[in-house]
């Protein structure tokens, strides 16, 4: 239904659902948290007081891994969304409401992961600027810092979606399949410990199982556009018929 201004209002949100949010965000990281600390914490406390303190690199590591995560499931419930998936789990406003929370979240991962650099001497230009400075890998480490900055354009746009429009909205949000590709080639090429087990099972499960969305929702879209053209040439055999 269109507003007085001819724009589709934005969907409405109910008090349940940013409950359902909320508790599904501390499960999730309840969860991750039991999983992750008790492995971490020793290494941390001895990156603390040892002789090298590297502190400063499990923490860049660790939000660089949970920005990559959040990436990969926001990206995955926008491809439920809009597979008509999402009308059987989790039901279609909590899927895009889930879709929106998980993106900021993603953003505001991404955007610790380079500052926590800070602390280990890297200046603002080579963290935030590709090709600013950071000589070590140069490439991939451009692309982790253009895929923050395009995350910057696209995630705000949920807020403007009702201002700039359904297509240009649908448009910067067809950029979230790049960043992904330059974030998983930052991460495979720039992290130390890419050739763990936990490291190359996010890598594969996240990248195939976004392959496989997008395969099934190009599926889908020609299925709908087959069945519209022919309810089309339906339409137009009646009229033809009528016209006799």
């Amino acid at each position: 239904m269109l507003n007085h201004e001819g724009r589709v209002p934005p969907p409405e949100t109910s008090d349940s659902t940013a409950l359902l949010q909320l508790l599904l965000a501390v499960a999730v990281g309840t969860v991750a948290a039991l999983i992750v600390l008790p492995s971490w914490l020793p290494a941390l406390a001895s990156s603390l007081v040892g002789t090298v303190p590297n502190v400063y690199w499990y923490f860049v590591r660790s939000s660089g891994f949970v920005a990559f995560g959040l990436l990969w499931l926001s990206m995955a419930m926008g491809l439920l969304i809009t597979n008509k998936i999402a009308r059987v789990w989790p039901k279609g406003p909590v899927a895009y409401d889930l879709h929106q929370f998980v993106s900021v979240l993603g953003l505001i991962f991404g955007f610790f992961h380079p500052v926590l650099m800070l602390g280990d001497q890297y200046t603002l230009v080579q963290i935030f600027v590709p090709f600013g400075g950071i000589q070590d890998r140069a490439v991939p480490v451009a692309l982790g810092q253009v895929t923050l900055i395009l995350m910057a354009l696209i995630v705000p746009s949920f807020a403007a979606r009702w201002i700039i429009g359904q297509r240009t909205w649908r448009l910067l949000h067809y950029l979230s399949f790049p960043v992904f590709l330059m974030a998983l080639i930052h991460g495979v090429l720039t992290g130390t410990d890419t050739a763990t087990p936990l490291a190359t099972g996010m890598y594969w499960a996240s990248a195939t199982s976004l392959v496989l969305l997008t395969i099934y929702r190009v599926q889908v879209t020609r299925a709908a556009r087959r069945r519209a053209a022919q309810v089309y040439a339906g339409v137009g055999k009646s009229q033809v018929r009528g016209t006799r």
